[in-house]
């Protein structure tokens, strides 16, 4: 029998609903397990503990009153510390928040208390996503499961060491320029970057106006789809979310994708800082797309990425000053609190010209045409997540910006798609992950390829010795 905490999300529903566990045992154990298992990893920074467990305890008695049970009835479920928990502490990983407490909720955790989900604490992120570490003043630095040495990586990576971690089977992360799927890979496990304005934007500190994107984390991808059936869909308070309401991403989650086209992303740029053998073991996951009926093109796809880093970092670094950086840094005291990385962001940020964001908006435009184009004659790319194994910490910077750990997902961004990173591999002893892009508003088909991935390669068998100690 699998272990509790290594149990899918659907069977720890179905089992609590068939009487054979409660909402309550559940959120126990895991919290058990967090205290005594993550002092060497720090995936959390708030346990819930007590407002867990109450959340549990009315699962159980809702559901022994005969109450409808939600999607996600007494299941757990982590919150990056970016979004706000009512009564939880929210800290967006920064000094300057460090005790602050939300009146209401985001809506992501408002959408996931009303499906019954019970929120387990508040995971580890750099301040205010804007680091590829998580690391930050409020926390100590999250590190790899797989490799105590490296990064978990960032900004969800807190999300994601403690899915690896057997800390919880779902999680909630954020993604502006790979913040979900580049943890994920890193960590081992699958997260889903959802197509621009498909999950509503609200409760939270640090998100953009073009890029930043909230999305599921999971190591199943049946689990994924639940979570992302409950937070996406309209918000009137959010003026770019999508207003129509998502599919069903459960009912065609088994259908496959017998016929779809599928081409391999040769990415030019990546050429000289990725590892052939990372790259390598990810394109020969890739090619395992024919076993599940698809068709890959014999020729690989070449995208014009040139000059895509620049301008989303004109384009990310200056909305983070508009709504975060400009009051924070003409306040000499929380100026003085903020993480090296941020101060440099906000500083680089407020130097640049109307024209710079000008041209940025135009490079923008001109990714979303091409990949238009691009995707006129394929349904899906498939790419490494990232081209290099997750870097080994170096606790003496924290400023440094390392191109090369986005060269494959800035540009998914940039255009507004969505794209998943799935388990594939291991190289040197850590996991790889393969990106699977699609179309805006097309994550139904990025979750059936991904579940088909999932069925191939089963990567939920194997897990991290920090974690089976």
């Amino acid at each position: 029998m699998t272990e509790m905490h290594w149990c899918p999300a659907w069977q720890l529903r179905s089992e609590i609903l068939a009487g054979k566990r409660t909402a309550e045992s559940v959120t126990r154990q895991l919290l058990e397990r967090i205290r005594a298992r993550d002092g060497a990893i720090h995936s959390f920074i708030t346990l819930a503990d007590d407002l867990a467990i109450e959340e549990a305890r009315a699962v159980d008695a809702g559901l022994a009153a005969g109450e409808a049970p939600g999607p996600l009835a007494g299941v757990p479920v982590t919150i990056k510390d970016q979004f706000f928990t009512k009564g939880l502490r929210t800290t967006g990983g920064s000094r300057t928040l460090e005790h602050h407490v939300p009146v209401e909720d985001s809506i992501y955790a408002a959408r996931i208390r009303a499906a019954g989900g019970v929120i387990l604490g508040k995971t580890n992120t750099p301040e205010f996503g804007m680091y590829w570490r998580t690391v930050g003043y409020v926390a100590p630095e999250c590190r790899n499961p797989w490799d105590l040495s490296r990064t978990a990586g960032g900004s969800s990576g807190g999300a994601a060491a403690a899915l690896a971690s057997g800390f919880g089977p779902l999680a909630i992360g954020s993604d502006a320029g790979g913040s979900i799927r580049l943890p994920s890979a890193q960590c081992g496990v699958f997260g889903l970057l959802p197509s621009r304005g498909r999950v509503p934007r609200h409760g939270g500190f640090g998100s953009t106006l073009f890029f930043s994107a909230i999305g599921p984390m999971a190591r199943d991808v049946r689990d994924a789809a639940t979570l992302l059936q409950v937070i996406a869909g309209p918000m009137e308070g959010d003026p770019l979310c999508r207003r129509d309401a998502p599919p069903d991403y459960l009912a065609t989650l088994e259908e496959g994708i017998a016929g779809v086209r599928a081409a391999w992303w040769h990415n030019t740029v990546a050429e000289g800082f990725a590892d052939p053998e990372v790259v390598a073991t990810v394109r020969a996951a890739a090619n395992r797309v024919t076993e599940a009926g698809a068709r890959l093109a014999p020729r690989e796809v070449v995208l014009e990425t040139d000059g895509i880093d620049e301008a989303w970092k004109v384009l990310d670094f200056v909305d983070r000053q508009a709504n975060l950086g400009e009051a924070l840094m003409q306040d000499p005291e929380k100026r003085e609190q903020l993480t090296p990385y941020a101060r440099s962001r906000f500083d680089w940020a407020a130097g640049v010209s109307g024209t710079e964001y000008s041209r940025a908006l135009l490079r923008r435009a001109q990714i979303i045409r091409h990949l238009e184009d691009v995707f006129a004659d394929t349904d899906l790319l498939l790419a490494p997540t990232i081209g290099i194994v997750s870097p080994v910490v170096d606790p003496t910077d924290l400023t440094l910006r390392i191109p090369a750990l986005v060269s494959y997902t800035l540009p998914v961004n940039m255009a507004g798609y969505c794209a998943a990173s799935v388990p594939c591999g291991f190289v040197h002893g850590l996991p790889v992950g393969l990106q699977i892009i699609g179309r805006p508003n097309e994550e139904a088909l990025v979750l059936r390829a991904a579940r088909q991935f999932e069925k191939m390669l089963g990567w939920a068998a194997r897990h991290p010795e920090t974690a089976m100690s």
